[in-house]
């Protein structure tokens, strides 16, 4: 049992016995021997205001100090006790299954203390702002930001697709060949802009800030595509400006391949792709096959794709393994540059071994390219039998259809 929880049953066992002043000079003397914090866990632990424990304090350092004791009961009467429909007509304004309701008097506007004490009152309920948040406490409410933790409409084979790109992670690996998760992180803009976070910096002088956050029409934006390699914890990230594109994501798994890839897997003749079912690397994206082809074709390697089921995007290892920790390494500093952003991401490590490096593109790849069916009829793209339109493998083309 944790030391605040046996402070709540002392003073459930004591308070009773003692009058209004004795039971603050007592949580009074609690507090004080708690020394920092005190305040706020004895008023935890015997569920009263820390202003009831200050006047406590204040009359240990007045010891002869008389003042006349309320009888017990005795002092304002509860909103609740004057009006026994007040909680009920609070907790049908907040509660989660009245928000869907048009008619809702606050549907449209936020729950402060404020709003919610204006609207009681108007239906004949009169409390103040302090009084709703008592009552809201009391009720076991709290402040809560929205959590994404809900997957939207799910997928009948979700669970069955996780299972195959289990087991094929675990094949390739076993293999020796190279296993990598592939993903665009959220687009930054480049300059001096807010950054979410906070870092140490002297008392008093911050890093100065633009107060709006306008695109820069010289300094732009910067696309980061990453690719974690499972096998190995290695990071790699391209630093793109223009269009998140299929062209973009290829062109920076060929550099990944060819600055880190092929030194790590000499030997290696398959490699296996983990990427979400949407964006630039959708598998509904012809581009996304058609420049996989040319991949292929040029390393010479089989690349095998397995893609996420749809509404799974969080679960896809990059995320958690490589962008949280560059979000993590540059929290609360403004992106400047492109320089900044690239230095940044290859200066993220983990105590776990993670290493990440990365380049700057500064090429252009255009919007809404077409890709001709005669294209797509000549991959070579072999569908799995377990969904086809989620895995397959894409083999390098023979030098006769290279000619």
């Amino acid at each position: 049992m944790d030391t605040d929880e046996l402070l709540r049953q002392k003073l459930a066992t004591i308070l009773p016995h003692l009058d209004e002043r004795q039971r603050r000079v007592l949580l009074a003397a609690e507090a004080q021997s708690l020394g920092h914090g005190g305040i706020a866990r004895v008023a935890r632990a015997a569920g009263v205001s820390r202003p009831t424990i200050h006047k406590g304090l204040a009359e240990l350092d007045q010891p002869g100090r008389s003042e006349r004791v309320r009888r017990r009961g005795a002092g304002r009467r509860r909103c609740t006790d004057r009006d026994p429909a007040l909680l009920a007509a609070l907790e049908a304004l907040v509660d989660p299954t009245t928000r869907g309701d048009p008619m809702s008097p606050l549907r449209w506007t936020s729950k402060s203390t404020r709003q919610l004490a204006a609207a009681l009152t108007a239906q004949g309920h009169p409390v103040s702002a302090s009084g709703v948040r008592g009552l809201l406490h009391d009720a076991d409410y709290s402040l809560h930001a929205p959590a994404k933790v809900a997957e939207g409409g799910r997928h009948p084979d979700r669970d069955a697709q996780f299972r195959y790109l289990h087991d094929q992670i675990t094949t390739f690996l076993a293999q020796g060949w190279p296993v990598i998760s592939v993903d665009t992180k959220k687009q930054e803009l480049v300059g001096r802009f807010t950054n979410g976070g906070r870092e140490w910096q002297p008392a008093g002088d911050p890093e100065p800030v633009r107060d709006h956050d306008f695109p820069d029409p010289v300094l732009g934006k910067a696309l980061p595509y990453g690719v974690y390699d499972v096998g190995r914890t290695g990071g790699w990230v391209t630093v793109g400006q223009d269009h998140d594109t299929a062209s973009f994501a290829v062109a920076s798994l060929l550099r990944w391949w060819a600055v880190v890839g092929q030194p790590a897997y000499p030997q290696a003749t398959r490699l296996l792709i983990s990427a979400d079912g949407g964006g630039s690397n959708g598998y509904r994206v012809r581009l996304w096959k058609a420049e996989l082809q040319r991949f292929a074709t040029t390393t010479g390697l089989a690349v095998t794709v397995c893609h996420l089921p749809p509404g799974t995007s969080k679960w896809n290892k990059i995320e958690h393994r490589l962008f949280a920790h560059i979000s993590l390494n540059w929290r609360g500093r403004p992106l400047v540059s492109h320089e900044v952003i690239v230095n940044l991401i290859g200066d993220t490590t983990t105590r776990t071994g993670l290493t990440v490096q990365a380049e700057r593109d500064t090429g252009g790849y255009p919007t809404k390219v077409q890709v001709a069916d005669e294209v797509m009829a000549a991959l070579h793209l072999t569908p799995h039998t377990v969904h086809g339109e989620w895995n397959y493998t894409i083999t390098p083309a023979p030098a006769t259809d290279q000619s």
